[in-house]
């Protein structure tokens, strides 16, 4: 097994910042957003939750297309999210940064996992999809897990993903 930072390397520069110009324009504004409302939620860390929301809150086509076929109301989930995820306590308006730092373990395996599947889909630069099915299939997802609690699964969630991928991207 390699290193952490050798696994990290590929993800982010020497200084510790993510690499964007691995992500397509839609998933760097997702993970701004994620950011944005790991601040807002009072975490001190990006978590995988936070990720869902930034994608939630900026959806691409293929996003739309997945939350059609699910008969989601998207803005309705992220405020739901919101609420769940929320901390009470916990510094106000955190400072937090597409940064190694303050990125989750989960997350950092996230973001591997996106690359590798876009990889694996012949593209050069992650997309919202591909880190929302790796986020829904990865072990342990309190994603999938919160949807789970309600009766839909990961697998279900992660197969519309899919679907919505294949037919945006034949149109």
């Amino acid at each position: 097994m390699k290193p952490r930072d050798e696994l990290d390397e590929g993800i982010f520069l020497p200084d510790g910042r993510l690499r964007l110009d691995l992500l397509t324009e839609a998933a760097a504004s997702s993970l701004h957003e994620a950011l944005r409302f790991a601040r807002e939620t009072r975490w001190e860390s990006l978590r995988s939750p936070h990720i869902f929301m930034g994608i939630l809150a900026k959806p691409d086509p293929v996003i739309l297309h997945w939350g059609v076929r699910l008969h989601a109301d998207l803005p309705r989930l992220l405020e739901q999210f919101q609420e769940l995820f929320h901390q009470d306590e916990g510094e106000n308006d955190p400072m937090l940064f597409l940064n190694r730092e303050f990125f989750s373990d989960n997350v950092m395996r996230l973001i591997r996992e996106a690359q590798n599947r876009a990889r694996d889909h012949g593209r050069q630069r992650i997309t919202t999809v591909d880190l929302l099915v790796t986020l829904l299939i990865a072990p342990n997802s309190i994603v999938a897990e919160c949807f789970e609690r309600i009766g839909i699964t990961a697998a279900k969630l992660t197969e519309q993903a899919v679907i919505a991928e294949h037919q945006m991207r034949a149109t």
